[in-house]
């Protein structure tokens, strides 16, 4: 059953006459009877008598209502859709891991607010693999992200490279480690050491960098917030590896000591960090809109912090 079956079904009715029906709907008369017998093969009974003028029959007067009903309802969908592709949205809901959240957008949010003042933002921060699932789920718009191939890789997904990141070890500043100029997965090994909690991905990044150099991972502890970590650190042994956006605070305490790492081949430790939406939503004006915003601000914004937090995507 279609929506032009049900439209031609109430054309005839309200006009008496197939003939005139089909003037209402703008097609032609042999289409509005082929739209009107498909709907009562589907039925399984006759609709009208054919007469001079059309009337209904028992079963036709039975789908009268209903048919105005969804009708209606079709009108109000159509509106509906209409004015989600004109950029009438009322709220545009993003997750964001938490270090994004803190340092990175809230400048760009700031601007969208301004331009778009009738769209309500809704900022979640949320671990990478947890805001693309939500992303995935529909409960999210836009995630702002460290890379997951196993999670983007798919046709839905829509990825755009914002920035790499380097990664380095925060510490105590009396730990053993503090004196160091640069570090190397062998250094970090004997210390226990705080991660964030699972659906992180910096939780993976630091569980396989151990496993891909043969070494075991002693954790301490997991946690989930900036705060958390630099409060723990600052008490004693342990040891934390962070993005350097989620060190902006740390570097300026008297109590701590951030130190950068280097892998065997001597680069640094980097992590990507990535701008991800789903490709029907990128018909979505609104959507589009804050997606580009975020994407086009990224190359230029992380020159602004001490030296950059990363190289241009």
């Amino acid at each position: 059953m279609r929506i032009e079956q049900i439209k031609a079904f109430l054309a005839v009715n309200d006009t008496g006459s197939f003939g005139q029906a089909a003037k209402k709907c703008g097609v032609t008369q042999s289409t509005v009877s082929r739209q009107v017998q498909a709907l009562e093969a589907h039925l399984g009974t006759s609709l009208f008598h054919r007469h001079a003028q059309a009337k209904l029959t028992v079963g036709g007067e039975r789908l009268l209502p209903h048919a105005r009903r969804i009708c209606q309802e079709w009108e109000k969908v159509e509106e509906k859709m209409k004015e989600l592709l004109q950029g009438e949205q009322p709220e545009l809901c993003v997750a964001a891991i938490h270090s994004v959240c803190a340092y990175f957008l809230p400048p760009i949010l700031q601007q969208f607010c301004s331009t778009f003042p009738q769209v309500q933002l809704r900022v979640t921060a949320l671990g990478s693999d947890r805001a693309l699932k939500v992303l995935r789920d529909g409960l999210v718009d836009v995630a702002v992200v460290m890379n997951n191939k196993y999670l983007t890789a798919t046709g839905e997904m829509f990825v755009r490279p914002l920035y790499e990141e380097v990664i380095q070890v925060l510490v105590a500043k009396d730990h053993p480690l503090a004196s160091y100029k640069t570090l190397t997965i062998k250094d970090l090994v004997s210390f226990p050491q705080v991660i964030f909690k699972d659906g992180y991905g910096m939780q993976r990044i630091v569980q396989d960098l151990f496993a891909s150099h043969g070494f075991e991972l002693s954790v301490a502890m997991e946690l989930n917030t900036l705060d958390a970590f630099r409060g723990v650190i600052r008490q004693g042994n342990l040891i934390a590896l962070l993005p350097q956006s989620a060190l902006q605070e740390a570097v300026l305490d008297p109590t701590l000591e951030v130190v950068s790492i280097a892998l065997n081949s001597g680069l640094p430790l980097t992590r990507d960090v990535v701008l991800v939406t789903t490709r029907d939503r990128l018909e979505i004006p609104t959507i589009k809109n804050f997606f580009n915003l975020v994407y086009n601000q990224t190359q230029f914004r992380f020159d602004d912090l001490d030296g950059g937090m990363g190289n241009k995507p």
